[in-house]
């Protein structure tokens, strides 16, 4: 077992630990440690992706279920649309080479890391704001359709929707994301299943270590401030999403 492998199970357990603890963020790393860390190929890391996030926030959902902060029906709405994103968005994955692939996934993870650290600096009321079902489902079927195209669970996008579009507090908004993007998921790696061959074993030990530090963070994200926690990931990502560009850019261009 090299160094690096054993870096990427570390990391995978920080996927699970951001999702549980601020509902978002994590799935953006799982990709690149299956690819760089673990030696997955980058077609088949999305839909082992998918398999990983998917667990992971099915189980945060719950937790977050038994503290009365998931709202089944806005969650059911945002998701219903997320699935049909996520359907549209899969057969897209092979369209792109394995290159470009990362490279937009490097781009997405600036975009990840920008969102974070301005949700940091400019915290959203936790006042319910009113319903506008129409915009969410809008936000629901594009977040679907990232999902499905790059592995990513999207709750960096989710949140401020189900607070925004879907009315809810910060606190209802975090875990409701979570269903969200179970949903997302299933429907994303039903798409996928049928194009690549997945390492079932990889998912599994990767999937079991996220499941933990989604299990530590959801306990965590009940006792303490997740702000700073949030600008040190925003500037993790950051820095991988950098690695992705300048690496896939240089042999795309």
């Amino acid at each position: 077992m090299t160094a690096l492998f054993i870096i990427g199970l570390i990391l995978s357990a920080v996927i699970g630990l951001s999702l549980g603890l601020i509902g978002g963020g994590g799935s953006i790393l799982t990709v690149p440690i299956l690819v760089y860390l673990l030696g997955v190929a980058p077609h088949d890391a999305v839909g082992m992706s998918l398999a990983v996030v998917g667990a992971t926030s099915i189980l945060g959902s719950y937790l977050h279920w038994r503290r009365k902060n998931v709202e089944l029906s806005t969650g059911l709405l945002f998701g219903a649309a997320g699935i049909v994103g996520a359907l549209l968005g899969s057969p897209l994955t092979k369209l792109v080479s394995a290159e470009s692939l990362l490279l937009i996934f490097g781009l997405l993870m600036f975009v990840v890391a920008v969102s974070m650290l301005w949700r940091r600096k400019h915290e959203i009321s936790d006042t319910p704001h009113k319903p506008h079902p129409v915009q969410g489902v809008l936000a629901g079927l594009g977040v679907g359709i990232l999902t499905g195209f790059l592995g990513v669970g999207g709750g960096f996008l989710i949140v401020p929707a189900l607070v925004f579009f879907g009315g809810l507090t910060m606190k209802k908004a975090i875990g409701t994301s979570l269903f969200v993007i179970f949903l997302n998921c299933v429907a994303g790696l039903l798409g996928h299943l049928s194009q690549n061959v997945f390492d079932w074993q990889i998912t599994g030990v990767v999937m079991a270590l996220a499941v933990g530090g989604a299990i530590i963070g959801t306990i965590l994200s009940h006792r303490i401030a997740a702000r700073r926690l949030q600008s040190m990931f925003a500037v993790l990502v950051l820095g991988v999403g950098a690695f992705l560009v300048v690496k896939n850019y240089a042999v795309i261009f």
